[in-house]
């Protein structure tokens, strides 16, 4: 009866208790961080209009010698609200119109994303005239123009992925609102009630600072981004200490725990990230946190991760170094495609 009563007191059973976690740290420890391995890798881009003018190019010049020149094959285009719908009821669709015909010529697969929280700074693209309206008001506008542009290229054939919102779940970073969680449910149902060839709809997070459990239940295909060095206001230029193999690691945990069959590398980082926006700094100030070096460096690190596709971060910056005499972005990311 004493032994019973020794095993069952408190604080063997805290004890107990925390050698099973410690056994089951140090064995996902060893799952997530432990290990090595190599895949092919087929790479895409996503394209900004946008971006590529706030770099002061000429963004059709840039986006044919992407296709040409490169040989980009597999792109993420972004149906930025204040573009489609700049002025309210009045869309435009020449400019989206131009790049999608102009990659359907080329064969290239795309993923065209919608919403209002969209790829690159200040992450939420809004209109002038649909700033001050309230929350809920904002919401049904942008379920208006999700609907135009879904409803204009639900035939287009070389779109084969819809992205709803760009990291809806990354809390604290860009120019935006709070999370709507049901908001962004009626975002993907509508995206599925008006798509008939049900192509399937990408939801995408943040690979170090949000979780990808919750955007893997909602979406069809999952993609996560990968940084390397960043800029940090306390830190300075930051470099993440994580193995490759925890991103595939992860991913097969993700897959594991929710059931969802792809996911993949849909931002990954080419270019420098800096306290200020990339054409407000210099190129000495640029290879701080990617030099030549460091590009290399993360084509190899993302052929270790286990994913087999990732879309780069950056074209826009690798033509804007070539026309300003370094070429060497360019024409080592062409060996890629």
């Amino acid at each position: 009866m004493a032994f019973f009563k020794d095993i069952l007191s408190p604080w063997r059973i805290i004890r107990i208790l925390l050698l099973l976690f410690l056994i089951l740290g140090i064995i996902l420890a060893i799952y997530f961080f432990a290990g090595e391995t190599e895949s092919e890798v087929t790479f895409g881009v996503t394209f900004s209009q946008t971006f590529t003018e706030q770099m002061g190019l000429e963004w059709k010049k840039v986006y044919i010698e992407m296709l040409d020149d490169l040989g980009v094959r597999k792109m993420r285009l972004i149906a930025y609200w204040e573009r489609v719908e700049s002025e309210k009821d009045n869309y435009f669709f020449d400019d989206l119109d131009w790049q999608i015909r102009e990659a359907r010529k080329r064969g290239v697969e795309i993923i065209l994303a919608v919403g209002r929280k969209l790829p690159r700074w200040p992450e939420c693209h809004i209109p002038d005239w649909a700033r001050d309206l309230s929350e809920s008001k904002q919401q049904e506008r942008i379920l208006k123009v999700i609907e135009e542009v879904v409803q204009h290229y639900r035939d287009e054939s070389s779109i084969k992925i819809w992205q709803v919102e760009n990291e809806p779940f990354l809390i604290g970073f860009g120019e935006c609102p709070p999370l709507d969680k049901d908001f962004l449910d009626r975002e993907i149902a509508l995206v599925k009630s008006l798509d008939s060839k049900g192509r399937p709809i990408l939801l995408t997070a943040s690979g170090e600072l949000s979780s990808w459990i919750q955007p893997a239940i909602k979406g069809d295909i999952l993609g996560t981004t990968l940084y390397r060095t960043i800029w940090n206001d306390l830190l300075g230029h930051f470099k993440y200490p994580i193995p490759s193999i925890f991103y595939g690691r992860r991913a097969d945990f993700v897959k594991w725990v929710t059931g969802i069959e792809k996911i993949f590398i849909v931002e990954l980082q080419g270019e420098p990230w800096s306290k200020k926006m990339i054409y407000e700094i210099s190129a000495e100030e640029q290879n701080k946190s990617m030099d030549l070096a460091a590009f290399k460096n993360i084509i190899q690190y993302t052929r270790k991760t286990g994913f087999d596709e990732a879309y780069f971060w950056g074209v826009e910056w690798w033509y804007r170094r070539k026309i300003d005499g370094d070429d060497s972005f360019w024409q080592e990311a062409k060996k890629l495609f």
